[in-house]
């Protein structure tokens, strides 16, 4: 019975990239992000395994969210359980608690949440919706605040980029409860937060990190995807 589960399951998501939900622009970041992985690993002449599928899940990942696909979640668990781990070992240490102790259980959380807004796992996407002018003020005060706080906190534990590393934190966290909800706003929040994590990983290049190069990659994709993304959900909400 369960074999019969997951063959069902498993046909309905082969389904989905068989349907026109994917435009040429998803499969162009979706085959970008391997073919710069590929290239990446004949010019340093090693195969970074865990970087490579930390990248390529994530942005599988976050096209599907763009599409409003409940099926981003899969990814979504692989990206950021890798994706912790090499944070740690870069020393940032923001970056790894969040990934590890609130977006790996938010998989799941949102699973639920976007399975109670219409989504289903083939390709019935989520229902979007937009705040209010005053939830945006409020939503622009509380990050400002929150990055304020964390940025003091980590520069205190000795975090060598304690303001990035806690505006990635903090935009992250709002992002993540903001897409859990289907708010289109999150868009906003990815796009700072995109673009944050490419300067903050290109330090962590020039300084000789493992797994680093591959992280810019993997944010520059993240960014296209979410100007795209916001796109999306602006027009779904015309």
């Amino acid at each position: 019975m369960e074999g019969r589960f997951n063959q069902l399951n498993m046909g309905r998501f082969v389904n989905f990239f068989k349907s026109k939900v994917l435009e040429p622009f998803d499969y162009f970041l979706i085959v970008g992000i391997i073919a710069a992985n590929l290239i990446h690993s004949v010019v340093v002449g090693q195969v970074d395994f865990i970087g490579s599928l930390a990248g390529i899940a994530g942005v599988i990942c976050v096209v599907l969210v763009a599409k409003g696909n409940i099926w981003n979640y899969f990814f979504g668990v692989i990206n950021v359980s890798l994706y912790a781990w090499i944070s740690f070992k870069s020393d940032l240490y923001g970056d790894a608690a969040l990934n590890a102790l609130y977006y790996f259980p938010m998989q799941f959380i949102g699973l639920w949440q976007w399975r109670k807004r219409g989504a289903t796992d083939d390709v019935k996407a989520v229902r979007a919706r937009r705040m209010t002018a005053r939830q945006r003020i409020l939503l622009a005060l509380a990050c400002a605040v929150l990055i304020a706080a964390a940025g003091y906190g980590l520069d205190r534990l000795g975090d060598p980029q304690p303001y990035k590393d806690a505006a990635t934190t903090v935009l992250s966290v709002i992002a993540q409860i903001l897409m859990v909800t289907a708010f289109a706003e999150q868009w906003a929040l990815w796009i700072v937060n995109n673009i944050i994590s490419i300067v903050m990983w290109v330090i962590c290049t020039a300084q000789g990190d493992s797994h680093a190069s591959l992280m810019v990659l993997m944010w520059v994709f993240y960014l296209m995807n979410s100007v795209n993304g916001y796109r999306v959900w602006l027009k779904k909400l015309s």
